[in-house]
């Protein structure tokens, strides 16, 4: 059974940084590719950060690009979102997924067969 289990969320100050990580579990094989996205009580799902497994070509979402960076350490699993200038408009639930199959649409929810549970960032001003 596939599982995706993210940390390093938490509570930090506007300007503040943090570094989340997502493992993953339970494949016999690497994923094609692994992202984050977020979710807040009034927005859908949006897309921040995707990076591709074999290739580390990566992706970011226009609100975060620049101050957050996605990072993978093939031997470990493992995918990590590092996460600086934070804003309060970062605050959200940040789920980790991964894709088992090739995709030109990275950027939509849908291309990703796997889920974590989420992990909450809170910036407070």
């Amino acid at each position: 059974q596939v599982q995706l289990v993210e940390s390093g969320g938490g509570l930090v100050q506007t300007g503040g940084s943090l570094r989340l990580s997502c493992a993953l579990s339970g494949r016999s094989f690497g994923p094609y590719a692994m992202a984050w996205f977020r979710q807040t009580p009034v927005m859908e799902r949006e897309f921040v950060a995707t990076i591709t497994w074999s290739t580390g070509r990566t992706d970011y979402g226009d609100s975060v690009k620049g101050r957050f960076t996605i990072s993978r350490d093939n031997a470990k699993s493992t995918v990590y979102l590092e996460m600086n200038s934070l804003k309060s408009e970062d605050t959200a639930v940040y789920f980790c997924a991964a894709a088992s199959k090739p995709s030109v649409v990275l950027r939509m929810w849908d291309a990703y067969d796997d889920w974590g549970q989420g992990t909450q960032v809170t910036v407070s001003s």
